[in-house]
């Protein structure tokens, strides 16, 4: 069994144990159910499924959508195990995954290029990669995170071996850095405006600025093989909708950020309406249209993920994502 495979079992069967079986949740008569798992608490990356469900797109498909936050286990457990149709990922994740046999398969991309970086308010003083040396990151334990700082670095003949990693966990970006924190990987279309809603200037080296092979898709829509096999036509109609959802994001920001408002009220209006326009050109950027994905994007991330012993194989690209089923 491969690396980690063991892991996942366990996680898949405690989802399935815990959860029950999420078919049917809300269902409508005559409508299909479907659900969808998001990969964090709602925000203006999930706008456009807010948009389909309030302006009724996904019933004009004949679905009636559950949209499920992600718990502890995430996502992609969910919908890997069928306790989900749908959820919300990263090419990271998925090639992760299907380097260890899970099902996962990418169908969209709901923002086109790599948002993230490294930030830091500005009286940190860093400005480029090199500034990075003898400074603390704040990083959320993953392996993958040393290699970005590494392959930034050495754009600037500077070494990953000279910063200091801390593990900070879920911490809050704001009082990370009253813990001797100097810079956090952030994803600027939500952390990043809301700092200059804060009034917080920031400084930021965007992954994608210093290498093309780091500007993958990020967030993606994902499914699972059982459905690709069994209810392809339920996929196209889903994606359909979410579509226009997307659409209206990029066309009419204030709208979508107010009907994202009325679904989830908690949420600051101020944040997710300036998150709102800085993202509406952001979702499709220069692509032909909403939701298409590169296989070039997913060829030099893998090649890149494998070249740094983030892999144990090749990717098989063709398994990885598909887009297949967006509108034609």
């Amino acid at each position: 069994m491969k690396k980690n495979s063991l892991l996942w079992l366990v996680m898949l069967l405690f989802v399935i144990t815990a959860c029950g079986n999420a078919e049917g949740i809300n269902q409508t008569e005559g409508m299909e159910s479907v659900s969808i798992v998001l990969d964090w608490t709602p925000n203006t990356n999930h706008t456009g499924l807010y948009v389909a469900e309030a302006k009724g797109y996904f019933e004009e498909e004949g679905l009636d959508v559950d949209i499920i936050l992600p718990g502890e286990s995430g996502a992609d457990q969910f919908v890997a195990s069928g306790q989900a149709d749908f959820g919300i990922s990263s090419q990271q994740a998925v090639t992760e995954a299907r380097i260890q046999d899970i099902p996962l398969v990418s169908v969209a991309a709901i923002i086109q290029n790599n948002t993230s970086g490294f930030a830091s308010p500005v009286d940190k003083g860093i400005s480029s990669p090199a500034d990075y040396a003898n400074r603390t990151y704040g990083g959320y334990g993953a392996p993958i995170e040393s290699a970005f700082l590494g392959a930034l670095m050495e754009e600037e003949n500077a070494s990953v071996d000279d910063v200091e990693i801390m593990n900070i966990g879920n911490t809050d970006f704001f009082t990370a850095f009253e813990r001797d924190v100097d810079f956090i990987w952030i994803y600027y279309g939500w952390t990043g405006i809301e700092a200059e809603v804060r009034g917080i200037e920031l400084k930021v080296q965007y992954l994608n600025e210093y290498s093309e092979e780091l500007d993958y898709h990020t967030p993606v829509i994902t499914t699972n093989e059982r459905m690709i096999k069994d209810k392809s036509e339920v996929i196209k109609r889903f994606l359909s909708a979410v579509s226009k959802g997307y659409q209206d994001a990029i066309t009419k920001p204030e709208e979508s950020a107010s009907l994202l408002l009325d679904a989830v009220p908690d949420l600051d209006a101020d944040l997710v309406h300036a998150s709102q326009v800085w993202l509406a050109d952001k979702y499709q950027a220069d692509a032909e249209q909403w939701g298409i994905q590169s296989e070039t994007v997913w060829n030099n991330f893998a090649n890149w993920m494998l070249n740094n012993d983030l892999l144990d194989e090749e990717l098989d690209i063709q398994e990885a994502f598909t887009n297949d089923y967006l509108p034609q």
